[in-house]
């Protein structure tokens, strides 16, 4: 799995709009949502050591030339941004284009 992956070898990266976003379909979304404690002590310990690219200005500059670049939205751009301000050669996403480059950037769909 991607995660455990991403968790044991220490070379994932989560951005903190994708943070935002699981905690919301976790806490709302799913059809029996999980408690805030067990959400708190998943993200200690699988996402909290991810995050590596928090917001900032640079991080805005960079998603808004993206969704000038390619027309993705807004909160897509962020994440977007987020990779590349880490420098990482993957960014797994379902809902991006498959295979897109952006920069040195591959989108990947890891479900096809």
């Amino acid at each position: 799995m991607l995660m455990d992956g991403a968790v044991h070898e220490g070379r994932g990266v989560i951005s903190s709009q994708v943070c935002q976003e699981f905690c919301n379909v976790m806490l709302h979304k799913l059809a029996v949502p999980i408690s805030t404690r067990d959400l708190e002590a998943y993200l200690e310990s699988t996402v909290y050591p991810l995050i590596r690219v928090l917001p900032s200005p640079r991080l805005f500059a960079v998603a808004l030339a993206t969704h000038q670049q390619t027309q993705y939205r807004f909160y897509d751009s962020l994440i977007v941004a987020a990779a590349l301000e880490s420098g990482v050669p993957i960014l797994y996403s379902e809902d991006l284009q498959h295979e897109r480059l952006i920069g040195d950037l591959r989108i990947v769909n890891p479900f096809l």
